[in-house]
């Protein structure tokens, strides 16, 4: 069984027993919460599409580590002006553990 979830701003697709990583979220290390944004429920013969969620479809989920991500590298440079900017960022994530999707 699988769900497609909205967590962020984007989505994931949720299976029993991985692990994603999401946007960073409030909560702190072994904290279990409930995503009910959930936009599909599959398992392999039945789908249940959401307009735009699925009816009391929820996620639960355990938080593993909040953690940031590799850093990502801008660049910028204009030729023959002696113009060079380098940018570093680093993201805010929240590893999560799918624990259960109940429909």
């Amino acid at each position: 069984m699988y769900a497609i979830i909205r967590t962020g701003g984007r989505q994931y697709r949720a299976e029993v027993g991985a692990t994603l990583d999401v946007e960073k979220l409030p909560n702190e290390g072994n904290d279990t919460l409930e995503i009910s944004d959930v936009l599909l429920v599959g398992d392999g013969e039945n789908t249940v599409i959401g307009q735009p969620v699925v009816e009391g479809a929820k996620v639960s989920a355990t938080v593993v580590e909040q953690f940031r991500a590799p850093k990502v590298i801008v660049f910028k440079y204009r030729q023959r002006t002696k113009f060079r900017r380098m940018r570093g960022h680093r993201q805010y994530l929240t590893r999560i553990r799918i624990d259960n999707i109940t429909v």
